[in-house]
């Protein structure tokens, strides 16, 4: 590096020599000329870069060290032009290669006897570089993970004030880092805790008492907006330069409560369906036993005013039927018929009638996105379904208003199934149907899918509307989600398991009754095995009745002795559910080990036999209380045919 000055300083060889002697105190000295040639090395320079003084002087600075200023040469050398001073850090190669990072000072002067000099001191700061770039590495670290943690992370001193915050509390609280550094960490926190929290902190270290510190606690905090959440809090303590600091680490529990409330809500609703179930099957059992009563009474009396009064009353019993099919739906034990639809195609099909049924002052649309909609689904009931929501959505709209029906193929990712978790993932047909109406509470909308639930006036409804299209949705292997709010109107969401175009359709048998005026007999012998004394009465009257030679036995057990002493049975019927250790599919199956050719006929006051994973009984096979004469009789004569 050579320089020309313009008014370099001009000393005596005495000064020269103390000049070199008092910027020499570290002994790391080197002289050179304008053109940059080494005329003086010192011993100091020869241990820090690893050439003696032979091996120096004479040569070029440039290529014995390798010089790296921290700023432009222009600069340095300008300075030293016009001042004849610089002084800076400067980055040096040793003999072995390795980098030397020094503090250099430089002064030109010029001795009255001779060229003007330069005069360097180096003072090694390569210890304090490394140490310098570790503590950087160690700050780009610990930045990385302020920006990277799930979990936000919070740092304050003995005073609360913020000194760290990290990206995902930024997230969490909806504050910038910069805007609550420096600031009292009580401004994240509603009252009281906002006022109380200081002295927490000035008690702990005065006393040494714990509230928080080592402990993790769930606490409220309070968001930049003044929103408030749950969250879960963790206090660590370590001292800094002779201060306490305190890093907290919050985890936000909005989401789990959230989960946790809707498992809560699904056992609820499950536990609810297990004794509506229950009851519609006691129920059911009742029924049997009055209808067939009447029906028996009705074909023994004549035509008259008494005739009347059982058909009404086997009226009633039918819309008895109809209420314990509703709690059937509910329980997810109503018998379905699933078929392959497209549920674009049935739900435009269906528009027609919802839109007889809404009135003029409900404005209808039917929003389909895409094609390829197809689903297992029971079309009859799921219509039955859609028409419950578009009642309640018009009782919600007194004025008028508009009813939106979109459907649509969703896929339901994982972070779908972890905000719900009886929510498998997949490819999902969306039906989503909306209103204009007055929308429901909290409190109504927690209770919405209950049986017997309504905010309807006394003798307005059953309130099993909604609870059906639960139970419904549920069998069918879908998702329900209700979104509502005062005044906004109410959404109610059904997910249905998308299937291939190409999937078969569900086999099913007709079981249309017969529409024949006599009933069709015979005089095989039936065995009946029902526990309920009342419905078996009916069950063997009937039976006797079409000429068949009747057997009854009161559980499983006493059937199969009679099975095992008479060869003459030609068909068993019995009841599923029944107590005494063994259900009416066990004794079917012990029945077929001794009689392979045995005919069976179930009846059920649930629905299929599928209960609890019966899946064995073939379509035909069975019946749900209550069940007429015609209803018997044909399915035994198909049975045994």
């Amino acid at each position: 590096m050579s320089h020309r000055f313009t008014s370099p300083r001009t000393v005596s060889k005495q000064e020269l020599e103390a000049i070199v002697r008092i910027m020499g105190g570290a002994n790391n000295i080197i002289v050179y000329g304008v053109d940059g040639i080494v005329t003086d090395w010192s011993a100091g320079c020869e241990n820090l870069y690893g050439r003696t003084r032979d091996e120096a002087v004479g040569k070029a600075l440039e290529e014995l060290l390798d010089p790296q200023f921290c700023e432009p040469r222009e600069n340095v050398s300008e300075q030293l032009r016009q001042q004849g001073y610089w002084q800076g850090e400067i980055i040096h190669r040793h003999k072995d290669g390795h980098d030397v990072y020094v503090t250099s000072r430089c002064m030109a002067v010029k001795p009255s006897d001779g060229e003007a000099v330069i005069i360097q001191t180096d003072n090694d700061i390569s210890d304090l570089k490394r140490a310098e770039s570790e503590v950087n590495a160690r700050e780009a670290h610990l930045r990385s993970i302020l920006a990277t943690v799930p979990e936000a992370m919070i740092v304050i001193d003995e005073r609360g004030i913020v000194i760290s915050f990290s990206t995902a509390a930024e997230k969490l609280f909806g504050i910038k880092a910069d805007d609550i550094c420096g600031r009292n960490i009580s401004n994240l926190m509603p009252n009281p805790d906002r006022d109380a929290h200081d002295d927490y902190i000035a008690r702990y270290i005065r006393t040494g008492e714990r509230r928080i510190i080592g402990y993790g606690r769930v606490v409220t905090g309070q968001r930049a907006d003044g929103s408030k959440f749950p969250m879960e809090l963790h206090v660590g303590e370590t001292t800094a330069n002779g201060e306490r600091i305190f890093t907290g680490f919050v985890r936000d529990l909005t989401g789990r409560y959230k989960i946790e409330e809707d498992l809560r809500q699904a056992q609820k609703m499950e536990a609810v369906g297990q004794l509506t179930g229950g009851i519609a099957h006691d129920f059911n059992n009742l029924l049997t036993v009055i209808s067939g009563n009447l029906e028996m009474i009705e074909a023994k009396l004549p035509e008259g005013p008494l005739s009347l009064l059982l058909r009404e009353a086997q009226d009633a019993a039918g819309d008895g039927a109809k209420l314990t099919e509703q709690l059937l739906a509910f329980g997810r034990r109503q018998p379905l018929n699933p078929t392959l639809a497209d549920l674009g195609l049935l739900v435009s099909s269906f528009s027609d009638l919802l839109r007889r049924t809404l009135g003029e002052n409900i404005d209808l649309k039917t929003v389909i996105v895409g094609s390829n909609h197809n689903v297992l689904v029971d079309s009859s009931q799921l219509q039955n379904a859609l028409l419950n929501i578009a009642l309640n959505a018009r009782d919600a709209m007194p004025r008028g208003g508009s009813l939106t029906t979109e459907i649509k193929r969703v896929y339901l990712d994982a972070d779908y199934a972890k905000m719900y978790p009886q929510v498998r993932t997949g490819n999902f047909v969306l039906i989503s149907i909306t209103d204009t109406g007055v929308g429901m509470s909290d409190e109504v909308k927690e209770h919405a899918f209950e049986p017997f639930f309504t905010t309807k006036d006394v003798g307005s409804g059953t309130g099993l509307g909604l609870s059906m299209v639960y139970g419904f949705v549920k069998q069918s292997g879908g998702h329900l989600q209700l979104y509502s709010e005062v005044g906004r109107g109410t959404t109610i969401r059904i997910y249905l398991p998308w299937v291939q175009a190409a999937a078969a359709k569900v086999e099913t048998s007709d079981t249309r009754p017969d529409s024949r005026d006599v009933l069709p007999g015979g005089a095989e012998t039936v065995l009946v095995v029902e526990d309920d004394v009342r419905v078996r009465r009916v069950a063997v009257a009937r039976l006797s009745s079409m000429g068949y030679k009747v057997i009854e036995a009161s559980n499983a057990q006493t059937a199969l002795e009679i099975l095992a002493e008479d060869p003459a049975i030609a068909l068993l019927f019995t009841d599923i559910v029944m107590p005494g250790g063994m259900t009416g599919d066990e004794l079917a199956k012990e029945a077929r080990v001794v009689r392979s050719d045995l005919k069976i006929l179930f009846a059920s006051g649930y629905a299929e036999p599928g209960l609890g994973g019966r899946e064995f009984a073939t379509p035909g096979s069975w019946l749900r209380k209550p069940y007429t004469a015609r209803d018997l009789a044909v399915r035994v004569r198909e049975l045994l045919d």
